[in-house]
């Protein structure tokens, strides 16, 4: 199964409800699509949520990579919400963990983007 991701708002924030794998293929193309559609049209909060995300292989990161720089550059924030073990383990192994905001909590991620 690859990426299945569903958007809701919560106050002025787009949150991406990530859920599956976010892998080369399908899945990465899903993943950048949805960010690029988001950040080219004026979603400047942006918050994925990868608590329901049980895989992420090396073209996923780069994907998320794309997406952070996609929407930095349209004058957005992007932020990750819910990392597994796994992910997590995975940001601070590529060092990236230092380039994402990342929460546990969806309300106080919410409230970093005032």
């Amino acid at each position: 199964m690859s990426v299945k991701l569903t958007t809701r708002q919560v106050g002025d924030v787009t949150v991406i409800d990530a859920t599956g794998r976010i892998t080369l293929g399908e899945g990465a193309t899903i993943f950048r699509d949805t960010i690029r559609d988001l950040a080219t049209k004026g979603g400047k909060k942006i918050l994925v949520n990868l608590s329901d995300v049980s895989y992420i292989d090396s073209s996923g990161i780069g994907e998320m990579v794309s997406g952070f720089t996609t929407v930095t550059n349209h004058g957005g924030q992007l932020k990750l919400l819910g990392l597994s073990k796994r992910v997590k383990d995975l940001l601070q192994i590529t060092k990236l963990y230092t380039v994402f905001e990342v929460f546990d909590d969806e309300a106080a991620a919410v409230r970093s983007y005032s």
